[in-house]
């Protein structure tokens, strides 16, 4: 698993390195090369310092059949909410009793049916139902609240906190209980249009490399995402795979080639006269 997603990456860097080490003919500035644990969570730039990498860019090479270059990705949200219920004897439950797991349910279906992953494409957001556990007593859900449009996920924040204080409005104060935190932003904000100049630089290296760039918005996060509002401008070059976390997932050779000579050529063109 994740072997596309990804180790190849990961692979890729580590022979462009080793290509640029074993080919001193090449010219290149100061290269500096990093690499972050728990993408998949989100905490992979928790600890990384910005300053002592010490550059005024970066890319990731993260995921995406040949040719993606991305600078645009989900706004991200998670959202936890827990549901307090009343067991009573079924037998003399009326007026009595609160089944969480019904009220649960009454809350999942006040969101819009629609707005789902399997309903949605490109650049369109979503409350995605990840986990559901719980009894009459209690029962928690969680959701992934994603939109690349600022203004549109806030207003899926704040509907999700609308439909909160709907519940216990109708059940009874604190029935309902949401703990709500944001999680990454939408790079664009820090890429487009004060560094698109390191767009074009990809552009250039992919073409340069006979591969044609397809700029496709990440529908999805990044850690790139995360260190571009840390101050490390950093979009997504591919990395060549395919059918990500499934058991289907693979990556091509050639595909992975292309990615490891796409990121000698970015370090050739920038070379430092």
């Amino acid at each position: 698993m994740l072997g596309a997603d990804d180790k190849a990456g990961l692979a890729e860097i580590v022979t462009a390195m080793e290509y640029l080490l074993a080919h001193p003919e090449i010219k290149h500035g100061k290269i500096r090369i990093g690499f972050t644990p728990d993408e998949e969570i989100g905490k992979g730039p928790d600890k990384f310092d910005v300053e002592a990498f010490g550059a005024e860019f970066a890319y990731t090479i993260d995921g995406g059949e040949i040719g993606e270059l991305e600078f645009e990705n989900f706004n991200a949200a998670s959202a936890k909410i827990t549901f307090k219920g009343r067991n009573v004897h079924p037998g003399y439950a009326k007026h009595k009793m609160l089944n969480s797991i019904r009220i649960a349910n009454q809350f999942i279906g006040m969101l819009p049916r629609h707005e789902t992953p399997e309903h949605t494409e490109a650049y369109e957001g979503f409350y995605h139902l990840i986990s559901f556990h719980g009894d009459v007593e209690s029962t928690t859900i969680s959701y992934i609240i994603r939109d690349h449009d600022r203004e549109r996920f806030e207003n899926r924040k704040k509907e999700v906190e609308h439909l909160v204080r709907k519940i216990n409005h109708e059940f009874g104060e604190n029935t309902a209980t949401l703990e709500l935190k944001d999680q990454y932003y939408n790079m664009r904000e820090k890429i487009d249009p004060q560094n698109m100049h390191i767009i074009g630089l990809a552009f250039k290296a992919m073409e340069s490399c006979g591969v044609i760039p397809l700029v496709r918005p990440i529908r999805g996060g990044t850690d790139g995402a995360r260190l571009s509002f840390m101050g490390l401008p950093c979009p997504n070059i591919f990395a060549g795979g395919h059918n990500f976390h499934g058991r289907f997932e693979f990556v091509p050779i050639p595909s992975m080639e292309k990615a490891m000579k796409v990121i000698v050529k970015i370090a050739e063109i920038t070379t430092v006269k």
